[in-house]
């Protein structure tokens, strides 16, 4: 079998370490998972009240419109529902822009490093990908509207940046959308959209009224604790969404993510207990990084990229011989650095024992 040619350079998604495959591999009884940013609380419990009783539908088909949860979204942002895409992830919308608006004419703009599958799924569609450095762990919009050519189509912008925790401002976002011009999208990745606290983050929702090519990702798999159901969503204007509608799967989104996200949507008490133990536990984590002279990169998400002068994977190997799994530097493209997730305070504490013990 002959590999079509612009799959050569895309690279394969290589997961990291499951809890379970820790433990028997090394015999522990008890491991931290805080390499993948997930909500340490779990989901609101109406989530699993609500999966019991739809347990009996598991034979019939979700609703492929996902109407119901499209209209808790819509009236939680007081838009229209008809500016709502669902996908399997948020992921799978990063594949749908893909699809529709590259080819191998075409160009993608966005950073260095940053989530890697705004780069994997314009190389599967044999796209030019164009990567200016972050500075200071934040996207630089400005070399980035320098290397707009006639060629760009599509200006990924991962707001907070994973893997930094990085964010850009409004007034350096519109500054942005004002030079780009109107027939290439701006698509605004905002996956830890509920757990930032700095004031001048944009309200980017609200600029899609005067910059009809901006479109908005977020997801149920962070804050609102729902990874494993893989349930995102992506808000723009109704013509981009007719779009992506044209190469949406019929049945993307299963019927317990659908009903699941609803529950979890319509707990707002949830999240802002989730974001008030996040912004608590990075601060108790931050304070003693800070005691032990350890740098990081300053972060609005719930996750911290921290600088270290060991092996990255000796490192990671000395946590996990703790019980503790982390996000190794190397795998980030940030060599000399680990990725944590916050978790709850007497985490957080574990970890600050362990690079104690280190020191």
């Amino acid at each position: 079998m002959k590999l079509n040619e612009q799959y050569k350079n895309v690279p394969i998604y290589l997961p990291g370490k499951s809890i379970k495959e820790v433990q028997e591999q090394l015999g522990l009884e008890q491991v931290i998972k805080l390499a993948s940013n997930e909500n340490p609380y779990g989901a609101s419990r109406k989530v699993n009240e609500r999966i019991n009783e739809e347990l009996a539908y598991l034979s019939i088909y979700p609703d492929g419109s996902g109407k119901k949860l499209k209209e808790k979204i819509a009236d939680l942002y007081g838009i229209d529902d008809k500016q709502i895409i669902l996908g399997n992830g948020s992921d799978e919308i990063i594949q749908y822009l893909s699809r529709i608006y590259l080819n191998s004419d075409s160009e993608v703009i966005t950073s260095i490093p940053t989530f890697p599958m705004y780069k994997t799924n314009a190389l599967m569609e044999g796209a030019h990908v164009v990567e200016a450095p972050l500075v200071d762990g934040r996207f630089d919009l400005d070399k980035m509207a320098e290397a707009i050519t006639e060629r760009t189509a599509i200006i990924w912008v991962c707001n907070p940046n994973n893997p930094t925790g990085g964010i850009v401002s409004e007034e350096e976002l519109v500054h942005f959308l004002e030079k780009v011009p109107s027939h290439i999208l701006v698509a605004v990745d905002e996956a830890y959209y509920e757990y930032v606290t700095d004031k001048s983050y944009p309200n980017t929702i609200s600029l899609m009224s005067k910059y009809a090519n901006l479109l908005v990702l977020r997801t149920f798999s962070k804050i609102y604790g729902l990874a494993a159901l893989r349930i995102g969503y992506g808000i723009a204007n109704e013509k981009v969404i007719q779009d992506l509608l044209r190469v949406k799967e019929p049945f993307n989104a299963n019927h317990l993510a659908q009903v699941s996200a609803e529950e979890a949507i319509s707990d707002q008490e949830f999240v802002q207990f989730c974001k008030e133990m996040n912004t608590e536990s990075k601060r108790i984590f931050l304070k003693g990084l800070e005691e032990l002279g350890i740098d990081y990169f300053p972060s609005e998400s719930n996750f911290v990229l921290v600088k270290h002068k060991m092996d990255d994977d000796q490192l990671f190997q000395y946590f996990l011989n703790n019980g503790v799994i982390i996000r190794s530097g190397h795998k980030l493209g940030i060599p000399g650095t680990f990725r944590v997730t916050i978790g709850s305070i007497e985490q957080m504490n574990q970890v600050l024992k362990i690079l104690k013990q280190i020191i």
